[in-house]
């Protein structure tokens, strides 16, 4: 028997001994103040979505084959014409130096040392062209709400192309915001009008909750202020520009204007149905992302993992179909691409990583999901990814929509 050199538990030393990303979870719970940890984790009204998704991916049967050589394997991908070492990126998150001092920044270097697509918020708070300078090298993505004003969703299209930026993420599935009621009862909301220079308004409460976490407040007192970063030439307050950002009339002719302002790939986050992923393959964007915006819209929505299969079949051949939403492990991921998904997106995975210890906390987070990919692929018996495929994979039946009846 060997016994371990004791070391000291120092947060760098747990992120390190953080096996999967329920650990990572677990040391972000303790990490920040609780308000923070359930914007990022919280979800719609009962978060049954979430609940849901999340079973669906445990609800999965992987059919292996054996006797194979497993030696070497290989987890590049082609998505949008670009290659990347992993299958999965950095999905976009707003307000998210309110998780971590250092924000998208961590999150983008992290994802270009692992070779995988970060993806910026219009509700970030690192501009585009910060992100860029953290990840120089590697791919970055800006997701779009689409304003009200179209001429401001053009010009920061505009911003981002000109910032390096390659694909343009259109989020469809936000007319307005979701109820999310650990917000509310935590008093974690919107500002009042007028206060242009918040973000967010928390109550005396909830700052008492929050003392203990004294190196959270540091951090947060001695950084620069928190805003929109890729909004800091408006005028208006804060509370003014989250209004402004959704817009309930967006439909699919605003995809023509959208496509004549941004030069590169588009894909359409947030789609939920058959016929929309036929409308968007008609509609000639380049990709979809299967997405119940982490539960943090409507809920009860469809399980995007349910829908996958399908509509890889239908449309797979006109566009490439990514997923998101429920995403925690590398076999998730596994599963996702055997059943026709290009890419998976994952958020919570990535924010619990920067909650626990920022970019080193992310680090160990694509880590935990890249080493569950190859060894959920050696044990299929698969060593490229392309050989995966929907044998490899039962959905087991738990939620079955029950059969419209008939009425005389």
């Amino acid at each position: 028997m060997l016994f371990e050199r004791p070391v000291a538990r120092t947060r760098k030393e747990r992120i390190r001994r953080a096996h999967t990303i329920a650990d990572l979870r677990g040391i972000a719970r303790r990490s920040v103040p609780r308000f923070v940890f359930d914007f990022a984790d919280g979800s719609a009204d009962e978060e049954v979505t979430i609940a849901r998704a999340r079973q669906a991916f445990v609800d999965v049967q992987f059919n292996p084959r054996v006797l194979r050589d497993v030696s070497m394997v290989d987890t590049t991908v082609t998505v949008l014409g670009e290659t990347f070492a992993r299958p999965f990126a950095i999905a976009p998150t707003g307000f998210t130096r309110v998780l971590h001092a250092d924000g998208e920044l961590a999150g983008a270097r992290a994802a270009g040392r692992a070779g995988i697509p970060f993806c910026l918020s219009t509700m970030g708070t690192a501009s585009p062209e910060a992100v860029r300078a953290a990840n120089r090298q590697g791919s970055n993505w800006f997701q779009l709400y689409v304003w009200s004003e179209r001429e401001r969703s053009t010009a920061l299209l505009h911003r981002a192309w000109t910032a390096g930026f390659t694909v343009l993420v259109v989020t469809v599935d936000v007319p307005v915001s979701g109820r999310r009621l650990r917000d509310i009862r935590n008093g974690f909301r919107r500002p009042p009008k007028g206060e242009r220079a918040a973000l967010f308004s928390v109550g005396l409460r909830t700052i008492a909750d929050a003392a203990p976490h004294i190196r959270w407040w540091v951090d947060l007192l001695t950084s620069p202020p928190i805003t929109f970063a890729s909004m800091t030439e408006e005028a208006e307050d804060a509370s003014l520009l989250l209004a402004k950002a959704f817009d309930p009339s967006v439909t699919f002719g605003d995809l023509t204007w959208i496509r004549a302002a941004w030069p590169g790939k588009i894909m359409l986050k947030g789609v939920q149905s058959l016929d929309d992923a036929r409308l968007a393959a008609a509609h000639g964007v380049d990709a979809i992302v299967l997405s119940a915006h982490g539960g943090r819209q409507l809920d009860k929505a469809p399980v995007p993992f349910h829908l996958l299969p399908v509509v890889a079949r239908e449309v797979g051949a006109d566009l490439e179909v990514c997923i998101d939403t429920g995403i925690l492990r590398g076999d998730d991921i596994v599963a996702s691409l055997a059943l026709g998904a290009r890419l998976a997106l994952v958020g919570r995975a990535y924010t619990y990583g920067l909650m626990a210890g920022g970019e080193c906390g992310v680090t160990r987070a694509i880590e935990i999901l890249g080493d569950e990919i190859e060894r959920c692929m050696r044990l299929l018996g698969v060593t490229h990814l392309a050989e995966l495929e929907p044998a490899h994979v039962a959905q087991l039946e738990r939620l079955v929509p029950r059969a419209a009846r008939l009425y005389e």
